[in-house]
C-alpha cells in the first residue's frame, strides 16, 4: 500500500475541512436558524416597543415569543424532512422544499390554533418567505452542483450495474485513484474474485474514509430496485420490515382512513350516482384479492368497467373495451380506488404498501415469478412504491421489476418512504399519468 499516493484521503469529495462545514447539515439548521427564526424576530421585535428587563431585553409580547418557537420547529421539522427524503432514490430535493415546507408551516398555525395560542403573523410569515427562498437556493445548488460521481472496480458484476446516467461512472483501470477527480465512493462487486492489489485498493480506501459499495447495494440504492439475485445471495432476512413502524403505522393508518372518509363522502357520492347514471350493475366493485400474510380479502372499487363484460382478468393496454365513459374518467383520477378506505379500517390494507392482485394473477405469477409471495409480508396497500416509480404491470418481465420495487419497500420500510410515496402520488394523481 506504500505505493498509493498520501493524499488519497483527499480523493474523497467534501474532504477538506471546509468543505465539510459547508456541506454540514448541522451548520446548514444554525445558520437557517439565524436567517429564518431569529432575524424576522429580531425585526418584528423593531417595529414595536422594547422593554428592560432584569437580564436583558426581551419581545415586548407573548404572541412574538410564540412564533418564535413555533417557526424553529417547523424549520427544524422542514430540513428534517427534506435532508430525509433527498436520501432516497430518484429525488431531486429542491422539489420538495416548497410542499414541505408549506405543510410544517400549516401544521405549526393548526397547532397554535387548536391551543389558542396568539402569535405574531407577520413574524410567522416573514420567516416562511425566508424559509423558501434560503433551502430553495440551497438545495437547487446542491443538487446541480453535486452531482455523483464513483469509481467503479472492473470486476464481476460491477460494471454492468453501474449503468445509469443520472450518476458519473468512473471506470478504474489501475488499483489507485491518482488523476481521478474527486468521488463519492467505489463500487466494488465484493462477491467476485479479483487480484490482491485490488483487495488491498478497497481496504486503503476504507482507512481513508472513502466509502465502498457493494454493487448492488449502489444500485439499490440509486433505482430504488432490490435484485433478485440479492435473495439468492443470502439476502432473504435483511428484507424484513421493521415491526416498531408496522404498529405506528397501523395506527396512521386507520386516524387518516377516519378522518378522510367524511372529507371525500361527497365525492364518493357524484362519483357513485355518475356511475349508476352511466351504466347498468352494481356501483362498487367487490373482487377476491391476496392480502397480508397471504390472506384473501375482499377489495372494494368503484366499479369502472360494464358489469358481465368477461376479460383477460386484467386490465389491458391501451384501450381496454370494457371500460365505461365515467369508469375512464374515475380511473385517470384514482377515484375509483376511495372505497379502499374501508378496507383500511378494516385492516385489510394499507394506504401506502404493495399493490393487492387478484387470487388468479397471485397464483399465475407464483409460479413464474421468484419470490412473488414474500411481498405479502407487509398489508397490500391503495398506492405504493412500485406504482409512483413504474406504474401498472400484468406480464411477468413486468412484474419482476415491479417486484424489486416492492422489495425496496419492504426493505426501507419507513415513515420517509411513506411520505414520499404520498408526495409523489399527488403529482401522479393531478397530472393523471400511469392509469389505465
Amino acid at each position: 500500500m506504500s505505493g498509493l499516493p498520501l493524499s488519497m484521503e483527499h480523493q474523497r469529495r467534501y474532504s477538506h475541512h471546509y468543505e465539510r462545514l459547508i456541506a454540514s447539515k448541522r451548520l446548514q439548521l444554525v445558520f437557517g436558524m439565524l436567517v429564518v427564526v431569529i432575524a424576522p424576530a429580531l425585526y418584528q421585535a423593531g417595529l414595536n416597543e422594547l422593554v428592560p428587563g432584569d437580564h436583558g431585553w426581551w419581545l415586548t409580547s407573548d404572541a412574538q415569543w410564540h412564533a418564535m418557537i413555533g417557526t424553529g420547529v417547523a424549520y427544524t421539522l422542514s430540513i428534517t424532512a427534506v435532508n430525509r427524503l433527498s436520501r432516497l432514490p430518484g429525488t431531486r430535493s429542491y422539489l420538495y422544499v416548497v410542499p414541505t415546507i408549506v405543510i410544517c408551516y400549516l401544521m405549526l398555525m393548526l397547532a397554535l390554533g387548536v391551543f389558542d395560542l396568539d402569535y405574531s403573523r407577520h413574524q410567522v410569515g416573514l420567516s416562511f418567505l425566508l424559509a423558501v427562498s434560503l433551502c430553495t437556493a440551497y438545495y437547487y445548488i446542491d443538487t446541480h452542483v453535486r452531482r455523483m460521481r464513483f469509481a467503479v472496480v472492473p470486476f464481476g458484476k460491477a460494471p454492468a450495474l453501474c449503468q445509469r446516467r443520472e450518476v458519473e461512472w468512473l471506470t478504474l483501470k489501475r488499483p489507485d485513484l491518482v488523476g481521478m477527480r474527486r468521488i463519492d465512493g467505489v463500487v466494488a462487486d465484493l462477491r467476485a474474485e479479483m487480484p490482491r492489489e485490488w483487495e488491498s485498493f478497497l481496504a486503503d480506501c476504507t482507512i481513508h474514509r472513502i466509502p465502498v459499495y457493494h454493487a448492488t447495494q449502489a444500485h439499490e440504492m440509486i433505482t430504488g430496485r432490490v435484485l433478485l439475485d440479492h435473495l439468492y445471495a443470502n439476502e432473504f432476512g435483511s428484507l424484513m420490515p421493521r415491526e416498531d413502524y408496522e404498529v405506528i403505522k397501523r395506527w396512521m393508518d386507520f386516524s387518516v382512513a377516519l378522518v378522510l372518509l367524511p372529507l371525500l363522502a361527497p365525492v364518493m357520492l357524484l362519483t357513485a350516482l355518475a356511475i349508476r347514471l352511466d351504466s347498468p350493475g352494481p356501483v362498487v366493485f367487490r373482487q377476491p384479492r391476496m392480502g397480508f400474510h397471504c390472506r384473501p380479502f375482499t377489495v372494494y372499487k368503484f366499479r369502472s368497467m360494464y358489469d358481465g363484460m368477461k376479460g383477460a382478468g386484467f386490465t389491458q393496454e391501451g384501450s381496454d373495451p370494457r371500460i365505461t365513459r365515467v369508469g375512464r374518467f374515475i380511473r385517470k383520477c384514482r377515484l375509483d380506488e376511495l372505497p379502499q378506505l374501508f378496507n383500511v379500517l378494516k385492516g385489510d390494507m394499507s394506504l401506502i404498501g404493495p399493490r393487492p392482485e387478484s387470487m388468479n394473477l397471485a397464483d399465475w405469477y407464483r409460479k413464474d415469478v421468484p419470490f412473488f409471495h414474500y411481498r405479502h409480508v407487509v398489508r397490500p396497500g391503495i398506492t405504493g412504491w412500485a406504482q409512483v416509480e413504474q406504474g401498472y404491470a400484468a406480464e411477468v418481465e413486468g412484474m419482476i421489476r415491479k417486484l424489486e420495487y416492492d422489495f425496496f419497500y419492504i426493505k426501507h420500510f419507513s415513515f420517509w418512504l411513506d411520505l414520499l410515496v404520498v408526495i409523489r402520488t399527488i403529482r401522479i394523481v393531478i397530472s393523471g399519468n400511469g392509469s389505465r
